[in-house]
């Protein structure tokens, strides 16, 4: 259906187009979408975020998608008032397997020959769809008449299981006598009425597509049109250029019975204030192998309704507003990423329009439902992980959301921790193995990191200026084989760089020419540039940088120069202990931050939490955290299992009982945790998923093994 959807839109960009008498292949026409909606639609910067709701509502006037039929098997019609075609064009246009694609027209959203027949596996049982089109008008007074400009064309396409010794399906459309059925009629009521009227205002020209009970899964996109199936094509089409009805005409109860589609970027900024976190979403833009990409980070706000805008997805990739894959939000989970308390709210995307067409050859599959294993995946998956780890902004709010989950329980904890340290101790295996040698801190001993007052950004940055200059005659110092780190302060808003409307824009230059091999990302007016040490550079050179910083309100762009020295390579007896500095601050704003941690904090979660928790009754350890700021370990007290034994041992303690259980717990996700290599599979699946299903699996033989074992006498 998405490319349905997109060939609606490139139709109505046509339509424009063509009716000015502009060849779309021509020096005249727009060099970008972009540029096509600001010429044609009169769309600032060509981002729908930029206009109002009813401004938007009438530009979706152009592009309805109808729900019709019945709940369980519903047809969806998708009409445009596009170009649309002449009967004798529509053999070599909605019916052509290999027409060539739209790759020489720049303006549109498309850039395939998509959504022709792949669709038709998902029509019901008998695989239909129904076309029905007609020319616009202005388009036919500019190119002439071709002998059917006057009237509509219609046709059934039906695709046809493989047969004998047939290899693949094939397809048959309706054409008695090699031609393609017309009706000579001036318009045809294709358009809604009142609710529930599904064919009654009439459509002068334009495409009508019918899909006959198409099968959407899962099954909950069937559903009110208004809802499940708006949120899933808004996340398929997070930008997507032009807006769109959709309507609903089953038997449904209700006010509202149509809503506009206009992306998830624009739902996400409607509903900023209410769903996502101050501050955000921030800015980064980072450069692989020379290939750029601007990455947009949201936080939803804790108790905002997450499942309305995504679902398992934490990362998409987009290439010209549309999905093209994604990496799932157990990403964040990963122990180098540390974002566990967060993997539920973060949600990236990652723009990357700009990739070379080979890039987008190794990154993305045809199916644009996932990303292609390879380096170039593995390069990006590397880079978000330090990007999102050492986001300041992420890390702050990371903290804020351990303790606010924590809570008073963390003081509970305590005396947990100090029996597992005792039972440690006592074992020099378990003291080798799970502390390795390093001296057991307090998990309460807090150490006090200064943060900065609120911050007040401002959309046109006023300065933008070195936080420590780095001349010639005191250059910034950086081993051959590392990366330095340049920071600007500035007044700018955090997503200053990757907003649809108006963004600023940032080059790095050396010797004149752009320099691509760096990364920026700005939160709370702190710019960080992180960027490499060009190869052809040697040890002791110099190099001279400069940083250019342009948007729209400025005649001139802030240029700030300054210098890096080639060190000697860093080794790994020179690289230090890789400690990270303490974010500075203001003096007397202070917040508390664990001062590090070898012994996990133990919580107890009991089934009035399990909810909250993500927890059910089979569910036994749950971990977050990270190796530098500490891990937390739940515990389900009220697992099943346990239960179940505890019941059965009416002579035991039932105290003991449930201490033996939470210790047995702790000390097997600690093994596990020093002993599983960070290897997500295809699913995302970090090392936490793993603890999580191996201890769930272990959880009914826990008990009944340490009592056993513990029995043994004689062997």
């Amino acid at each position: 259906m998405v490319e349905k959807i997109i060939n609606s839109v490139d139709a109505v960009l046509m339509r424009e187009c063509l009716e000015r008498d502009i060849n779309p292949e021509g020096p005249d026409a727009p060099e970008s979408l972009n540029e096509a909606l600001i010429d044609f639609f009169n769309i600032t910067d060509g981002s729908l975020a930029s206009i109002n709701s009813k401004q938007r509502g009438s530009l979706a006037d152009n592009i309805r998608i109808v729900a019709t039929g019945s709940k369980k098997n519903p047809c969806y019609s998708i009409i445009d008032k596009g170009e649309g075609q002449t009967p004798n064009k529509i053999p070599e246009t909605f019916l052509s397997l290999t027409a060539s694609n739209k790759v020489r027209i720049p303006f549109v959203q498309g850039k395939f020959n998509m959504g022709g027949t792949g669709s038709l596996l998902f029509c019901g049982d008998q695989h239909l769809q129904l076309i029905v089109s007609k020319r616009s008008p202005n388009i036919v007074q500019n190119e002439g008449n071709d002998g059917s400009s006057d009237l509509w064309g219609f046709t059934v396409v039906r695709r046809e299981e493989p047969t004998e010794n047939m290899k693949s399906s094939t397809y048959k459309y309706l054409a008695p006598d090699n031609e393609i059925l017309t009706i000579n009629s001036k318009t045809l009521p294709l358009l809604t009425g009142d609710f529930p009227n599904a064919y009654d205002k009439p459509l002068e020209w334009g495409t009508f597509l019918k899909l006959y009970e198409y099968q959407l899964q899962p099954s909950g996109l069937k559903s009110l049109i208004n809802f499940d199936l708006l949120y899933r094509l808004s996340l398929l089409l997070p930008n997507i250029a032009l807006p769109v009805r959709l309507e609903e005409t089953r038997d449904y109860k209700g006010q509202n019975m149509y809503t506009i589609l206009s992306g998830l970027s624009v739902r996400l900024d409607d509903n900023r204030a209410n769903n996502i976190e101050e501050g955000f979403p921030s800015s980064d833009i980072l450069n692989i192998n020379g290939q750029e990409m601007k990455a947009h980070i949201h936080v939803f706000k804790r108790k905002a309704k997450v499942e309305n805008y995504k679902k398992k997805e934490g990362i998409i990739f987009t290439i010209n507003g549309q999905s093209h894959g994604y990496i799932s939000k157990q990403f964040f989970n990963r122990k180098s990423v540390g974002m566990s308390y967060l993997s539920d709210s973060i949600f990236m995307i990652i723009d990357c329009t700009n990739l070379s067409g080979g890039a987008r050859e190794k990154l993305f599959m045809n199916s644009r439902d996932r990303l292609r294993d390879g380096a170039l995946k593995k390069e990006i998956e590397k880079e978000l992980e330090k990007i999102i780890k050492n986001h300041p902004g992420l890390r702050e709010l990371k903290e804020r959301r351990r303790q606010e989950e924590i809570g008073e329980k963390i003081k509970d904890s305590k005396p947990l921790a100090d029996i597992l340290e005792n039972v440690i101790k006592k074992s020099a295996t378990l003291s080798q193995l799970l502390v390795k040698g390093e001296r057991i801190t307090d998990p309460h001993n807090y150490t006090k990191v200064g943060t900065k007052d609120s911050f007040e950004g401002k959309e046109y940055p006023t300065f933008f200026k070195l936080n420590k200059k780095n001349t010639e005659k005191r250059p910034k110092h950086c081993p051959q084989n590392q990366r330095f780190r340049i920071q600007f302060e500035t007044d700018a808003d955090n997503d200053y760089f990757t907003r649809d409307s108006h963004p600023g824009e940032f080059k790095l230059k050396l010797a004149d020419e752009d320099f691509d091999y760096s990364n920026i990302n700005l939160w709370n007016g702190i710019a960080t540039l992180n960027c490499e040490i060009p190869p052809e550079k040697e040890l002791g050179d110099i190099i001279e940088f400069t940083a250019e910083i342009n948007d729209v309100s400025r005649i001139e762009p802030f240029l700030i120069p300054f210098f890096v020295k080639v060190d000697p390579p860093m080794t790994s007896k020179t690289q230090g202990s890789g400690q990270r500095q303490k974010p500075p601050g203001q003096k007397g704003n202070k917040r508390d931050q664990p001062s590090g941690l070898n012994l996990p904090n133990i919580i107890q979660v009991e089934k009035n939490d399990w909810d909250e928790r993500g927890f059910d009754k089979e569910t036994a350890l749950v971990i977050k955290g990270t190796d530098e700021e500490g891990y937390d370990f739940y515990v389900n007290i009220d697992n099943i299992y346990l239960e179940t034994e505890v019941k059965a041992r009416t002579k035991d303690d039932p105290k003991i009982l449930k201490s033996q259980y939470q210790y047995g717990l702790v000390l097997m996700g600690l093994s596990l945790l020093n002993s599983l290599e960070e290897t997500p599979d295809d699913n995302g699946k970090s090392v936490f998923d793993y603890i999580k299903e191996i201890t769930s699996a272990i959880s009914p033989i826990l008990l009944p093994m340490i009592t056993s074992l513990g029995e043994l006498e004689n062997v």
